[in-house]
């Protein structure tokens, strides 16, 4: 019998790059990249060790493993930045543009 291609494993390598490359997308869109990357990398490594002589290899699968929990601290590490950055500001910045530019010199040292 012929080995065949291990499924979910080249979509979430997919989904893993895609998540990376959407990082600076606000976070918004690399998360879930990140996170579906991992649920189905895990979902095909589970199957491969389930049936190894059955599939070709778990490679990559490993990948999208990889890249997706790197896009996911990457994009939780954006949000909570950009959070930050929002919460020094401060809401009422956000409707005078002297207040924000002052708050923005005072926060990087300009």
């Amino acid at each position: 019998m012929e080995k065949q291609n291990l499924p979910n494993a080249s979509t979430s390598l997919v989904l893993g790059i895609l998540s990376l490359v959407t990082c600076i997308c606000y976070g918004v869109i690399g998360l879930p990249l990140g996170i579906i990357a991992l649920v189905l990398a895990n979902k095909a490594i589970k199957e491969y060790n389930l049936n190894p002589e059955e599939y070709n290899s778990v490679g990559n699968a490993t990948a999208g493993k990889i890249t997706g929990i790197i896009g996911i601290v990457l994009n939780v590490t954006y949000l909570l930045v950009i959070g930050w950055i929002l919460y020094m500001i401060g809401t009422d910045a956000l409707q005078d543009p002297a207040l924000l530019e002052q708050r923005i010199n005072n926060i990087f040292g300009q």
